[in-house]
């Protein structure tokens, strides 16, 4: 194993294109340096498959030799996942320390833990990580032959290691397991007091810890960097209306975010999966947020939150030209998405305006007039309101007079009314 130096570290990115499973180099950079290292050189390239020994071609592993030894790197980070073998292959050839980008990642959330919970996460998966690569930390055993006295003692010490990583990991999985249980009763509490549970989700650095701290006036770690807050923080947030509701904020989903952390992030993400509202918070200034936007619902819906309702926040739109804070509604009045900035504050009333429509306990009484086509949303208001009074003209026009909560107003914003 090569040490890992406390500061200045210069790194190598290699990324390579293939015909499935992309990743993206402006990610790769933006993790180089969440992770507090300095790209000095970027290289690229194309295949149909990765070589079985070293990931790489011959003839871009003698291009990264001769980078490394240019820029003196100390470490080459790949935007793509290694097998231990090849890990080992290619730092036996280059002469320095290599990272996939599965163990670079992990290396951003070993930083940026600070909870205990967090930290028995990261470990957890760092020892998952490690235990299909323990044999690299023993290859200096290999020169050993037999012999008086050296018989074995590689394996010896192999197994030795495994055995003891695997009661760390029983050992954390039990601590985990107990914070789950204390995680589930505090969602219990919060269920039996009717207090709503809303939680923050969305690609890593779109705004999620700047719109939390100004709904709930908190005043958690945020920057313009992958993973800038890892541990989930909860706060309660008054609605307009007399509601409350309970706001999570929780880690930033990447692509391809690593089966490691999401097992050993379950307990931190069962906030999101147990939430009665996602709000899943998307940079409106990004180029490909279409694309990232089906990332973050492939990670919901592999911790099985893929059923509970979304709206989306469209943050950022202070980086936009000519665009102003807005309501995306359907047909029946139920908003879809709300575009904001978090960071000026513009359009943040319009999303309290429509958590008030979901969760206030308010009623306000309403006069609607309903067309003799509008009788889908007659027989929803029927449903979901109470009716005071109705009236019905000779052309078959309804004028009711309604007591309706606020949260299903949205079901009136396609029909004319006026507060009694």
């Amino acid at each position: 194993m090569f040490d890992h130096p406390d500061s200045g570290e210069r790194a190598i990115l290699v990324h390579l294109t293939f015909h499935t499973r992309q990743e993206d180099l402006l990610e790769l950079k933006e993790l180089a340096k969440s992770a507090g290292t300095e790209p000095v050189f970027v290289v690229t390239g194309s295949r149909k498959r990765p070589d079985p020994k070293y990931f790489v071609g011959k003839g871009k592993l003698e291009e990264l030799k001769a980078a490394v030894e240019t820029f003196s790197a100390d470490v080459v980070l790949f935007n793509h996942p290694l097998a231990p073998s090849q890990e080992r292959n290619l730092e036996g050839f280059l002469g320095v320390r290599v990272v996939d980008r599965n163990g670079l990642i992990l290396d951003i959330f070993a930083q940026r833990a600070h909870s205990f919970e967090g930290k028995l996460q990261v470990e957890l998966a760092q020892l998952k990580h490690l235990s299909t690569r323990l044999v690299r930390g023993w290859t200096h055993l290999e020169r050993q032959k037999g012999g008086i006295g050296l018989r074995g003692p590689g394996e010896t010490q192999l197994e030795t290691d495994r055995r003891l990583l695997g009661l760390r990991i029983k050992q954390i999985q039990q601590r985990l397991d107990k914070v789950d249980k204390q995680r589930h009763q505090g969602r219990s509490k919060r269920k039996k007091a009717e207090v709503p549970s809303v939680s923050l989700v969305g690609y890593t650095n779109a705004g999620k810890s700047t719109l939390f701290n100004t709904l709930t006036g908190a005043n958690i770690y945020t920057a313009d960097q992958l993973f800038a807050t890892l541990d989930p923080t909860l706060r309660s947030c008054s609605l307009p209306g007399n509601g409350a509701i309970v706001l999570a904020d929780t880690v930033g989903f990447i692509r391809h975010l690593p089966h490691e952390l999401v097992a050993a992030f379950k307990s931190t993400l069962q906030e999101a999966s147990s939430a009665d509202l996602l709000l899943h918070v998307i940079d409106a200034s990004c180029e490909d947020r279409d694309e990232i936007i089906n990332q973050v619902n492939q990670v919901l819906e592999d911790i099985e939150a893929d059923k509970i309702r979304q709206l989306e926040i469209f943050n950022k739109i202070d980086l936009l030209a000519n665009i102003q804070p807005h309501i995306d509604r359907d047909d029946s009045g139920n908003a879809l998405r709300v575009w904001l900035s978090a960071e000026t504050g513009a359009g943040v009333d319009l999303l309290y305006q429509v958590l008030a429509e979901l969760f206030s306990t308010a009623k306000v009484k309403r006069r609607c007039r309903l067309q003799p086509g509008q009788g889908n949303i007659r027989a929803k208001l029927f449903t979901c309101t109470k009716i005071i009074h109705e009236h019905i003209d000779d052309f078959g026009a309804s004028d009711l007079l309604i007591e309706i909560d606020v949260k299903h107003l949205g079901l009136l914003k396609s029909v004319e009314n006026e507060a009694v």
